[in-house]
């Protein structure tokens, strides 16, 4: 099966995976303004049933990741470089796993480590309140997600996010639910301790109430040559929140896939 994507520039290939429930038009609003000038060919893809990519795959963790492997076997020449956030970041962590062969180096932004909500160790402290009305702009089934989600607090960030969020086609939402509530929605080897020996930097929201920021620093242990950062005022939507950090952060990887 193939999937839809968009390319940008020319150069050393790096592909950069979504967040759950977004496609290749948020991914691109992440890590476009971060990538910028640096010189590389840029992939933005949708995965299976989500945006414009064909839900032609079981609905599992295992048959998406197996998707893009297929994927970039056909259309890369490998090894490339590899960016993702929260469920885009587990997937390329689980490439690095079990293909080594295929990657360079990893930017794992807010990544998930463990699917199962109940295995995330999380924030202790709520985030600082926002401004009165930061939240107005945002339907009301979504508030309450981004009350957890979000660590930059302001009307300017939810206006970005609520973009990101309804960017690009709903995809098939059939196989979404099914990928989301089934017993394949976590990688049987995620808690698989496998070394990836390239470079890899991990982001982390200090106020991050979905995935938070400890068990990534636990799972830097994987990563010998990983850098971890946390960021404060920054939550689950990271890219969307501090744009000019999650570039600043960006560039020092580059450089080290470079050395």
């Amino acid at each position: 099966m193939d999937l839809a994507a968009e390319t940008r520039g020319t150069g050393p290939a790096i592909v950069c995976l979504p967040m759950i429930s977004t496609t290749r038009a948020a991914t691109a609003a992440a890590f476009g303004p971060a990538l910028a000038g640096a010189g590389l060919r840029e992939t933005y893809l949708d995965l299976p049933g989500y945006g414009d990519s064909p839900a032609h795959c079981r609905p599992t963790s295992q048959a998406v990741l197996d998707t893009v492997i297929a994927w970039l076997d056909r259309h890369l020449d490998a090894p490339v470089l590899l960016a993702g956030a929260s469920y885009g970041a587990y997937l390329a962590a689980g490439i690095a796993r079990q293909r080594p062969d295929l990657v360079r180096g990893l930017l794992l932004v807010c990544p998930g480590v463990a699917i199962a909500p109940r295995s995330r160790t999380l924030p202790e402290h709520r985030p600082p309140a926002g401004p009165a009305g930061w939240l107005d702009a945002a339907p009301c089934d979504l508030r309450a997600h981004l009350d957890t989600a979000l660590g930059h607090r302001t009307p300017a960030v939810v206006a970005t996010v609520l973009a990101a969020l309804t960017a690009g086609g709903p995809g098939d939402e059939a196989f979404q639910q099914a990928l989301r509530t089934g017993p394949g929605y976590a990688l049987a080897d995620e808690d698989t301790d496998t070394v990836f020996d390239g470079p890899v930097s991990v982001l982390t929201g200090r106020q991050d109430g979905i995935v938070g920021y400890t068990d990534q620093f636990h799972a830097l242990r994987r990563y010998p040559h990983g850098t971890f950062s946390v960021i404060d005022e920054a939550g689950h939507y990271l890219p969307y929140e501090q744009p000019a950090l999650l570039r600043a952060h960006t560039r020092e990887w580059l450089r080290r896939t470079r050395d």
